[in-house]
């Protein structure tokens, strides 16, 4: 694969990491301080709306996975949903709407985005089983995506929500253009025996595999740990930190630092094997992020370190996990059959622990007496956001150290 076949299929990545990250970082805030919704309604809207995207996501995997690796298709169906919905959630109406309106953005976003993300996903896996491909091709979409981020982040801060929902379209338009038309495709792979029916069972496929079950599980208690401080960065930046306007430039640093250790977990894994890799980058993150528990008004300086440590740990989470599900897949026998059915699995997987994060973390803050713009309940608020993820990425570490997957 040359180096511009990975940079015309990773560059769609981009724009849907310009969807991920605002839900999660910026919407509870942005909703909030509207005054019409509570922390309390916010995540329970985002747990509902999370939760009934998580299982159409699997139903999305099997219907792409009958389609015969006709993923381009697919990525096509997704534009429009990924555009209204993008839309409609950041410019409400001014009167009525309210939770109505709220939910029913989510769900376009989310419809859009799984479709859009088992497709990609899935024509990337169908491209390559070789090791040092797998972690080339997760790191060159995911370092895309890290772009993708990174602008999400600027743009609101120096040109409000109303810029941002025009570059997330424009980008968007570019990239599919790119993908559709440049990007290589996955090599023709004739059905094996049983393959045809595809039936509505094949969704449960995936946890047929000892392996996958051992990586899904992982994949949902380290997911958790990285979404919890996702969701409740902003609040713990301009409540506890006292951060302001410049909160933004934190989140900056903290994924720069990510793309700039892209290029170095795929070497560390070639070196040391991708579980072993990711569980390095595990402990790394623990070991850092516990700092933050501590931290108050006026510690920018150690929280830009902290985000900057921590940042550099979350190229592994990016590149090797998508490496070791390609992985899983080709043992299965699977590949260049039934990637989308994989992918449709991994991505509920995903949403789930978005949907907990969300729908968990802020209704029990909520109750435990913190809210949002004054120095109420400033103390749990340290807590969900620094001790709670640390000790998740341990339990992750511990369980991937015992997984069957350390001989690719």
């Amino acid at each position: 694969m040359t180096p511009r076949g990975l940079l015309f299929y990773g560059l769609f990545g981009m724009p849907l990491a310009m969807l991920a990250l605002p839900i999660y970082v910026y919407v509870p805030q942005f909703y909030a301080q509207r005054g019409s919704l509570t922390l309390a309604v916010i995540g329970s809207a985002l747990l509902a709306a999370r939760t009934a995207a998580a299982f159409i996501d699997p139903l999305l995997g099997w219907w792409i996975a009958r389609s015969g690796g006709a993923y381009a298709r697919f990525v096509a169906l997704a534009l429009p949903l990924l555009l209204l919905g993008y839309g409609a959630l950041f410019h409400p109406p001014a009167q009525g709407g309210g939770l109505a309106w709220f939910l029913g953005a989510l769900m376009l976003v989310y419809l859009g985005f799984g479709m859009a993300t088992i497709a990609h996903q899935s024509w990337g896996a169908a491209l390559t089983q070789r090791p040092g491909e797998r972690a080339r091709l997760a790191a060159v979409r995911e370092g895309c995506g890290l772009l993708g981020v990174m602008t999400a982040a600027a743009v609101p801060a120096l040109a409000g929500y109303a810029a941002l929902s025009v570059s997330f379209a424009v980008i968007l338009l570019l990239a599919a253009a790119v993908l559709l038309r440049k990007a290589p495709r996955p090599g023709t792979v004739l059905p094996a025996a049983g393959d045809a029916a595809m039936g509505a069972d094949s969704v449960l496929l995936p946890f047929r595999q000892a392996r996958f079950r051992w990586l899904f599980a992982v994949l949902l208690v380290n997911g958790v740990a990285a979404s919890i401080p996702a969701t409740l960065f902003l609040f713990f930046a301009e409540d506890r930190l006292r951060l302001g306007a410049s909160a933004g430039l934190f989140l900056l640093l903290y994924f720069a630092s990510a793309a700039a250790s892209m290029a170095v977990w795929p070497a560390i894994a070639a070196r040391i094997g991708e579980a072993r890799a990711w569980m390095a980058s595990m402990l790394t993150t623990a070991a850092v992020f516990v700092w933050a528990y501590g931290l108050g008004a006026g510690d920018s300086v150690s929280y830009a370190c902290i985000c900057a440590l921590s940042g550099l740990a979350l190229g592994a989470d990016l590149a090797l996990p998508p490496a070791l599900l390609a992985a899983t897949i080709a043992r299965a026998g699977h590949s260049g059959r039934r990637e989308a059915a994989y992918v449709g699995v991994w991505n509920w997987g995903v949403q789930m622990t978005l949907a907990l994060a969300a729908g968990v973390a802020l209704p029990a803050l909520e109750w435990l007496g913190y809210r949002p713009n004054t120095q109420q309940g400033l103390a749990a608020l340290s807590f969900a956001y620094a001790l709670l993820p640390c000790g998740l990425k341990l339990l992750a570490a511990a369980m991937l150290w015992r997984a069957p997957l350390h001989d690719d």
